[in-house]
């Protein structure tokens, strides 16, 4: 898990605890928005943010330039 991510959910769940507060401290229904689109944050953000597998691929190689290489 890489800090972007890490940081985008602990910022979905502030909303989140901080939309459930509302809602039952004010009695107010429109603040279960703010409890979906945390939730729906979080999910985008777990399932699109995920870090790809270590290890050696062919974009982790070096760069070779021809013109570099002096004999």
């Amino acid at each position: 898990m890489n800090g972007p991510l890490k940081a985008t959910l602990v910022l979905a769940a502030f909303v989140v605890v901080v939309g459930a507060v509302l809602w039952v401290t004010t009695d107010r229904a429109y603040f279960a928005v703010f409890v979906v689109l945390g939730l729906v944050t979080g999910l985008g953000a777990w399932f699109t943010g995920r870090t790809a597998p270590t290890g050696r691929t062919a974009s982790s190689r070096p760069l070779e330039y021809p013109e570099d290489k002096t004999p």
